[in-house]
């Protein structure tokens, strides 16, 4: 409940935009009123029916803000849709008067327009105001990921456009030429594209569709990042409102079910810090039905003579084991990045092992209750003490090959990095 009260606490904003767009478009109807009284214009009584539409349309945002903020028993998931029912309302609207605006320009018996100095004042104010709170409210509508607040501030772009068409409307009738039913067909044609934009984006969260490519990829990326997660069995994602809902199926590298918990309160945490606005992350998990077995053994040299220290050592050799039958399917040695790190040297060593996906270190040196221990069972890794003295020696005793297969191949085996 604390991270839903946390995600939630910016709502209050979402409503005083709302407010706000409200009181904008309460101006801007009565402006274009007075405009389309004085004037006789129909492009200017189009806008003035579009500042209605948008009033009404402002009104049913702020209620689907509130709305969409309750809980309720009768929906578990949440009320958080109510925003993308709110979005598809508000492009019915648009096209609802784009049909009223349409009819009256292709049927209307024409009249007389005046135009004066106020008049193009007020048409150009009636766009610079639009431009001004559509910047904003789009800014605080891709905060708070409200799907309500976007669509709202679409259509105030569409009156950047509109108005523009208006004002030249009526420049054009000032000098003679009588464009007044064109540009108002213009607006009709404009508040169609925007309708349909807002009804196709509002009608896929409500039929559920998958989250977009971009952010899919970055949870897998934070997923894939967990060292105990061997497997991504699946990921699926949906958006409702403003919020975005995650599922999750993953193979660990753990047997016990506490700690495979634990690792998945801690990947939920991960996913929830890194990508906005995910309200919940539901996440299956499972032991990881093993193949193969990678080992992590400390080198001296490249030659394959185990090393004494673990932190220190020059060389890694990282051998990955066939469980059927312990062969060998491949073996590299790879320069240990960290050993001129003058602190937390084992831990550093630790950590990137476990980025290499290391089941089992096979160390000389005891790391027991050592940094470099703790990294290792946080991530599921095993450590095994052996005596072995080479590469080839921890290979027969550990995975029971052949010792001739177990040698280090300078030649294709051998990668140093």
């Amino acid at each position: 409940m604390a991270s839903l009260q946390t995600e939630r606490a910016p709502a209050p904003s979402a409503a005083r935009v709302a407010w706000a767009s409200i009181a904008v478009n309460i101006f801007l109807s009565l402006l274009n009123l007075a405009i389309a009284a004085a004037s006789g214009s129909l492009a200017v009584a189009a806008e003035m029916v579009h500042n209605l539409v948008d009033l009404v349309a402002s009104v049913a945002v702020l209620a689907g803000v509130k709305i969409s903020e309750r809980e309720s028993r009768a929906f578990p998931y949440g009320l958080y849709k109510v925003e993308n029912v709110v979005a598809v309302g508000v492009a019915i609207l648009i096209f609802v008067s784009g049909y009223e605006i349409a009819k009256e320009a292709i049927f209307a018996d024409p009249e007389a327009t005046t135009v004066n100095g106020w008049m193009l004042a007020g048409v150009a104010l009636s766009a610079v105001i639009p431009l001004a709170f559509s910047v904003y409210e789009m800014r605080v509508g891709r905060k708070l990921n409200s799907p309500s607040l976007m669509a709202d501030a679409q259509e105030y772009r569409v009156h950047v456009f509109s108005s523009g068409v208006v004002f030249l409307a009526l420049v054009s009738q000032m000098i003679g030429y009588p464009v007044d039913r064109y540009a108002a067909l213009v607006i009709v044609v404009l508040i169609a594209k925007t309708g349909w934009e807002l009804l196709a984006d509002g009608m896929r969260v409500l039929l559920d569709a998958s989250l977009d490519a971009e952010t899919l990829e970055q949870v897998r990326t934070v997923v894939d990042a967990e060292p105990t997660v061997t497997e991504i069995r699946s990921l699926v994602g949906r958006n409702a409102g403003r919020y975005r809902f995650l599922e999750v199926d993953v193979a660990l590298r753990v047997d016990d079910l506490e700690r495979a918990y634990t690792i998945s309160q801690r990947l939920e945490r991960t996913i929830r810090d890194q990508v906005p606005h995910v309200e919940r992350v539901l996440i299956h998990y499972e032991p990881q039905m093993r193949t193969q077995l990678r080992y992590a053994v400390p080198l001296a040299d490249t030659l394959g003579t185990a090393s004494e220290h673990f932190g220190e050592s020059p060389y890694f050799a990282l051998v990955t084991v066939r469980l059927a039958d312990g062969q060998i399917e491949h073996q590299e040695v790879l320069a240990n990045p960290h050993q001129a790190t003058e602190k937390a040297k084992g831990i550093r060593v630790a950590e990137w092992l476990v980025g290499l996906k290391a089941d089992v270190a096979l160390l000389r040196e005891d790391v027991q209750g050592k940094g470099p221990a703790y990294v290792f069972a946080d991530a599921g890794v095993e450590t095994r003490l052996t005596q072995a003295a080479t590469l080839a020696e921890a290979c027969l005793l550990y995975t029971s090959p052949s010792p001739r297969d177990c040698k280090v191949d300078l030649v294709c085996r051998l990668l140093l990095e």
